[in-house]
């Protein structure tokens, strides 16, 4: 058999008006968006009906009440049941015409947003479409109670009587409700006014400041809509973007941010929903990448949540979103073609959003290769630049890789870039898989290498019984020594490590610390190698290295070859394994022995 669930209405109104909301001061724009549907439902019916909203503040009613005032279509008995006591009656609602599209109301629940400030609500209406006024009172303990009282109210809309709890009090006052009903209603079509002790006052403006003034030349309006995005974001602009998307019903104006922000940082779009704000730090507009830019507008085809706090995730948000960024994106190419030296300051300040939608965007990705900078061994500059006198990109993945390769490469006149950042080394394979494969390719290190000079064969004689003395020393590290000759001359050595056997040496390290079963599957990869992971380029032009060919005590060699490989290997900025961390530590306990004539 069938059963119904149990419902504890009193709880459901709690979690509601306490949950659901962020904040009491919410009530405003809920109180506000039941007037606006009212007052449309019955400009539907008669275009030149009376469109007004009034609240009255306490300080003006004089007996603690806030009152709202509207001219809308007004409610008879049966829809006082069905609209205001069904918690969620969206289908009751679109048989009597308040779920269309015109309505900012959709979930039924808004009402329940005056329990946050109040124990009770009452309300009197009178339809427009006859029949006597209606009394209806609410509690926050579930109940309500509905009676006829045809002398409540002689024309038609409705009144809705607040008296706001002691611990609310404030929440009612003039000085909060005017600033949070301009907030939320300054774009909306109607007089709204809010009254206080020293008079009435009009929150509703002249309509979205986007709008074009008759008259209005293209210059002057867009210094007005950068003034207006100083005036809502804190920001001096870099552009505003007029925004019009009919599709959708979308106006507004999206603007970007003169500086770099982190690509981390929420995205905060101020957004209204047929004039009503639905919030000012709204994310999902736009793509991820346009992290930069931040929108005002206004749409009548976006949904909000219940809370009418955020945009419910659906195919018209996601349209919305990918026409947004389009647009973003089609203003990108027109300032690189028409202020290019603008649009690579732009570039500078924002190259992560840039980097990652050139991935995917060749027209960004000539922007990205012409504007944005990268750290080269010719210092810091645009790839384009770069490929004028290194028409192959040579790069590493690492930007510790790059700072010790890179004096050794830019002293041969070796060209090299650093993609170690975010994005770069993805670009740069896109740039190959644009150009063919001879545009970009990674570095290996063997190659810088084979570009090192040798030395005269006298040097080699020379230094053949330190490399032999060395060779035990460098083989507790896995690696070997070879002797070049090259710039610049203060870099006694010079740690190569390729990828190969930089696995094999972080397996190692490793397998030191792991438990015997992980010990025993890394010893594999260790094993698995053949030849030294590393190779010590020993440079012979150095003062150093040169001396080593006078040494006669083999202990006093194994030391010294000892301390050039761990000084390369510091320079290589890789993490020091305990053997090196000891080896380290030997060279120099040694080398202060002998000073000291130990």
């Amino acid at each position: 058999m069938a059963q119904t669930f149990g419902v504890n209405l009193r709880g459901v109104i709690d979690l509601l008006s306490h949950h659901l909301y962020s904040s009491p001061r919410v009530y405003v724009r809920e109180l506000l968006q039941n007037s606006v549907d009212a007052v449309t439902a019955r400009r539907l019916r008669d275009p030149g009906a009376p469109a007004e909203i009034t609240i009255e503040c306490p300080e003006h009613t004089g007996d603690g009440t806030l009152r709202v005032r509207d001219t809308g279509v007004g409610l008879a008995e049966a829809e006082v049941h069905t609209l205001l006591s069904t918690l969620g009656g969206t289908s009751k609602r679109d048989e009597l015409g308040f779920a269309r599209r015109d309505f900012l109301g959709q979930f039924g629940v808004g009402l329940l947003s005056c329990f946050l400030v109040a124990d009770e609500v009452r309300l009197v209406s009178r339809s427009a479409a006859g029949g006597p006024a209606v009394r209806w009172v609410g509690r926050n303990d579930g109940t309500y109670t509905v009676e006829v009282d045809d002398s409540a109210r002689a024309e038609v809309g409705t009144t809705l009587v607040l008296r706001p709890r002691r611990d609310c009090d404030h929440w009612a006052e003039f000085a909060a409700v005017a600033p949070l009903a301009a907030e939320y209603g300054s774009l909306l079509p109607y007089l709204v006014r809010v009254v206080g002790a020293d008079g009435a006052r009009a929150v509703t403006g002249d309509g979205p400041p986007w709008d074009r003034v008759p008259g209005e030349g293209a210059a002057d309006h867009r210094l007005r809509l950068l003034e207006y995005g100083r005036e809502t974001f804190g920001f001096e602009p870099f552009d505003a973007l007029p925004l019009e998307f009919g599709a959708v019903g979308l106006t507004g104006v999206a603007f970007v941010l003169p500086a770099g922000a982190h690509p981390g940082a929420r995205q905060a779009h101020r957004v209204y929903l047929k004039r009503m704000l639905v919030g000012t730090s709204i994310e999902g507009l736009l793509p991820d990448w346009a992290y930069f830019v931040r929108c005002v507008v206004d749409t009548s085809a976006l949904r909000p949540t219940a809370s009418r706090e955020a945009l419910y995730e659906d195919e018209t948000l996601l349209a919305v979103r990918e026409a947004l960024g389009g647009h973003v994106r089609d203003w990108l190419v027109r300032l690189a073609a028409a202020e290019p030296e603008r649009a690579g300051a732009l570039l500078a300040a924002h190259h992560m959003g840039i980097k990652s939608l050139a991935l995917v965007d060749d027209e960004l990705l000539g922007l990205a290769e012409r504007w944005l900078p990268y750290e080269t061994t010719r210092g810091v500059l645009p790839l384009r630049q770069f490929r004028r006198s290194h028409p192959t990109v040579l790069f590493t993945p690492d930007v510790d890789e790059f700072r010790q390769l890179a004096p050794v490469a830019a002293a041969q006149d070796i060209g090299l870039v650093n993609a170690g950042y975010a994005y770069d080394t993805d670009l740069l394979r896109r740039l190959a898989e644009r150009d063919g494969p001879d545009t970009a390719r990674r570095v290996e290190p063997r190659e810088l290498l084979a570009a090192l000079g040798r030395p005269d064969d006298d040097t080699e004689v020379a230094l053949a019984r330190a490399l032999a003395v060395g060779k035990a020393v460098l083989a507790e590290h896995d690696c070997e020594a070879t002797l070049r000759e090259f710039d610049p001359v203060s870099l006694p050595a010079l740690l190569i490590v390729d990828a190969e056997g930089a696995r094999r040496q972080d397996a190692a390290q490793l397998r030191d610390t792991a438990d015997p079963l992980w010990s025993d599957l890394l010893g594999q990869l260790v094993d698995d190698g053949s030849g030294a992971a590393g190779r010590l380029v020993l440079n012979t032009r150095n003062a150093l290295v040169a001396r080593l060919a006078e040494v006669r005590d083999d202990a006093l060699l194994e030391s010294a070859v000892r301390a050039l490989y761990v000084n390369a290997l510091l320079q290589s900025h890789r993490p020091l394994r305990p053997k090196d961390t000891a080896a380290l530590t030997g060279s120099f306990l040694d080398l202060l022995d002998r000073a000291i004539g130990r």
